[in-house]
């Protein structure tokens, strides 16, 4: 009977432990959150490389879609223009986006239809994104909704 009553009180041990436990929850993403809130609307990213510059504007949008428009010119020249789409989420560090259109086409091996950049804001209306995989940064401007590149 003194056994018994051992595992009785064992078992109600565990089972207020694992009542407790439960109590705790998931971490906390607000921050996630919080950063993806701030990562929605119009940005600009516009730079010279190679005596080309390159103005490229990328919407995200409040459902989790992103499009992306760019153009290059040379001595006021248009060189290249652009369209992209896709799927954009913040996981916490990065800003990750999955390309569903790369100029009205649906992406193809050997493509990389993926870009991910970790975010550092500098201000409210810019951020810095670090690609570590191709070992560069990128920075963006808040620009007012329907920016043109």
């Amino acid at each position: 009977m003194a056994s018994m009553n051992k595992m009785s009180r064992l078992c109600a041990g565990l089972m207020l432990a694992g009542a407790l436990a439960a109590c705790n929850g998931p971490p906390d993403d607000s921050h996630a959150k919080e950063v993806q809130l701030k990562l929605m609307g119009t940005w600009l990213r516009d730079y010279e490389e190679n005596g080309t510059r390159v103005r490229r504007v990328l919407v995200l949008a409040p459902d989790g879609r992103f499009n992306e428009m760019s153009k290059a010119t040379q001595h006021d020249a248009i060189m290249a223009r652009h369209e992209h789409s896709g799927e954009w989420h913040f996981d916490g560090t990065n800003l990750k986006r999955r390309y569903t259109s790369i100029d009205g086409r649906q992406p193809s091996a050997p493509k990389f239809p993926y870009a991910a950049f970790e975010i550092r804001f500098e201000s409210r209306n810019e951020f810095i994104g670090t690609d570590n995989v191709r070992k560069r940064q990128v920075r963006y401007q808040r620009v007012v909704d329907g920016t043109l590149p």
